[in-house]
């Protein structure tokens, strides 16, 4: 049932006195975009009449098929807390349509409502909670990131330590005023790293909660004369930012991956979900980890991880089961980062698991050892094996992938690899200060 209607949000924007509404909706690389309009245009909004030009978005559409149509959802209707009392600003979260009426086949939420359409039709709903985490850095005289961390805290650390408490804490209260359930908020591992933890949703508005976390992030951050950079990989030598994705079914009302007479606690969905994931993460990782800057992050070392397995006690495999059963059992994906287009990973995720649901695959056996330990023979032993090491073996993986050229469409498949296979031929073709520095002189 839907929170608001039509009149609901006329009535919202007209007493809170809401002057401009944000038309927002992501491209296929995860970018946030949107369309400013005036309460004078509130209603042909909501009458599904606002259009777009669609061809300067990446991965939309050509120059000669270029009209778009916004269609908001109108249960993504939020007044910006930290925007001006006077005048203020709303957004709606918007499907993009055709002009003959159809979803759009390169919008990013379509391609996940699709997924989640084969879901509800093998009887299981979704719930996903997801980890951010992001760097706070300085910035120059004209507000611009430099690569000096705010702090010089560690995980758990405390103020004064932690610079980042205040950050934290105002983006926090800003979330909860936006409708989000805060579960935790804390100093990550790495100088100037941190994370905000929010509670588990259905698949799409999980979705659409990470846009507007990275949104919040940003935007509250900036007013405290910080920049907060979500890329993987800023720095060398300390632990990357990930964006581990936690994932369970319903079925009849029950969580689908529970079985209390397994000595895990895990019913054999549970165990056919993971299956799933080992088979085809390989060619999801171009998804989950989308630039050249996310494979320095998946490097051994730094718990980063790399190697594709499965336990349900440590956190060195790429897959983990988190100790909580019952309701709360869940299944950890670990190498995504908060640089990936969060429809495209749950929508590929899903896909995954739903495959081998389907298809009944078994995963192989647990690992319980640590694996960062292990010698790449006894890697070899266990039939443990890696992550793609760069985003272009990452790409030729996606591009073998059927999974994941049936769950994207042939169109954001093509434009996806299209638009990453640019980005991996134009930072291979730079000279970079790597190589200035070792071979100038030498050669």
């Amino acid at each position: 049932m839907s929170k608001y209607s039509r009149e609901d949000i006329i009535k919202l924007v007209q007493e809170n006195g809401v002057k401009f509404i944000r038309l927002q909706f992501t491209d296929i690389l995860g970018a946030l975009k949107n369309v400013a309009i005036t309460d004078k245009q509130l209603e042909k909004a909501l009458n599904n009449q606002m259009m777009f030009d669609g061809s300067s978005i990446s991965g939309f559409v050509r120059i000669e098929e270029s009209d778009m149509y916004l269609r908001p959802n109108l249960d993504s209707f939020v007044i910006f807390p930290w925007r001006p009392q006077q005048g203020k600003v709303a957004r709606l979260i918007c499907d993009i349509y055709t002009p003959e009426g159809d979803p759009f086949e390169g919008d990013p939420r379509n391609i996940l409502r699709k997924v989640l359409k084969e879901a509800r039709d093998l009887g299981y709903t979704t719930n996903v909670g997801p980890e951010c985490e992001f760097f706070l850095l300085d910035t120059n005289e004209y507000g611009e990131p430099i690569l000096k961390t705010q702090d010089k805290a560690g995980y758990f650390d405390l103020s004064p330590l932690d610079a980042g408490e205040n950050v934290r804490r105002d983006i926090s209260l800003i979330l909860e005023d936006m409708g989000f359930e805060i579960e935790a908020s804390h100093h990550e591992v790495a100088h100037g790293q941190n994370e905000i933890d929010f509670k588990y949703e259905d698949a799409l508005t999980t979705a659409d909660n990470i846009m507007t976390f990275k949104l919040v992030v940003k935007s509250i951050s900036q007013r405290h004369g910080v920049y907060a950079t979500f890329m993987p990989k800023p720095f060398f030598g300390i632990n990357g930012s990930g964006m581990h994705i936690n994932m369970s079914l319903n079925k009849d009302g029950k969580n689908a991956f529970v079985d209390e007479n397994d000595k895990l606690g895990l019913s054999s969905t549970a165990y056919s979900f993971i299956a799933g994931l080992i088979k085809h993460v390989k060619g999801i990782s171009a998804i989950t980890n989308p630039l050249v800057n996310s494979y320095k992050r998946l490097v051994p070392g730094y718990e980063a991880p790399v190697y594709i397995a499965w336990s349900a006690k440590n956190r060195s495999p790429l897959i983990r089961v988190p100790a909580t059963r019952g309701n709360g059992t869940r299944v950890e994906l670990r190498c995504p980062d908060p640089s990936a287009n969060p429809y495209l990973v749950l929508a590929c995720l899903l896909a995954a698991g739903l495959d081998g649901i389907k298809n009944n695959l078994q995963p192989p056996a647990s690992i319980e050892k640590n694996i960062f330990k292990m010698t790449l023979e006894e890697r070899a032993e266990e039939g443990i094996d890696s992550l793609p090491g760069t985003l272009e073996e990452a790409i030729r993986y996606m591009e073998e992938s059927e999974l994941v050229r049936r769950t994207l469409g042939e169109h954001t498949f093509n434009n996806y690899i299209k638009a990453k296979t640019a980005e991996w031929d134009d930072y291979r073709t730079k000279v970079h200060q790597w190589e200035i520095d070792n071979y100038l002189s030498q050669y």
